[in-house]
């Protein structure tokens, strides 16, 4: 069965730090794609970042460039999504997810899903 599970989520002020962990089991985590994706109340979600696990190429969507840190840990199949400078604006709920094929920022088009973790920051 894959299971994708995040933590670290949480309240931190504005200009700090948090690390989001995805730990990933049930499909051969050197083969997929980990994505990490945000849902604000009212809005779409959104792409935030993404890595190919077997090459370890990273991508980030323009918002987060610079801020955002996306790392594997293929030995614990977990990936780590460091997110520093945050802002009020990046309040929300954040997902991982993974799929076999594709590589990039469609929600829909990736396969499995972590059950969401709160990321709140204050002004």
């Amino acid at each position: 069965e894959v299971q994708l599970v995040e933590s670290g989520g949480g309240l931190v002020q504005a200009g700090g730090s948090l690390r989001l962990s995805c730990a990933a089991s049930g499909f051969s985590f050197d083969d997929y794609a980990i994505g990490w994706f945000r849902q604000a109340p009212g809005k779409e979600r959104e792409g935030v970042s993404y890595i190919s696990s077997n090459d370890g190429s990273t991508y980030y969507a323009d918002s987060v460039k610079g801020r955002f840190t996306i790392s594997s840990d293929n030995a614990k199949n977990t990936v780590y999504l460091q997110m520093n400078s945050l802002k009020p604006e990046d309040t929300a709920v954040y997902y991982c997810a993974a799929d076999e094929y594709y590589r990039g920022f469609y929600w829909y088009e990736y396969d499995y899903w972590g059950q969401g973790i709160q990321v709140t920051v204050s002004s």
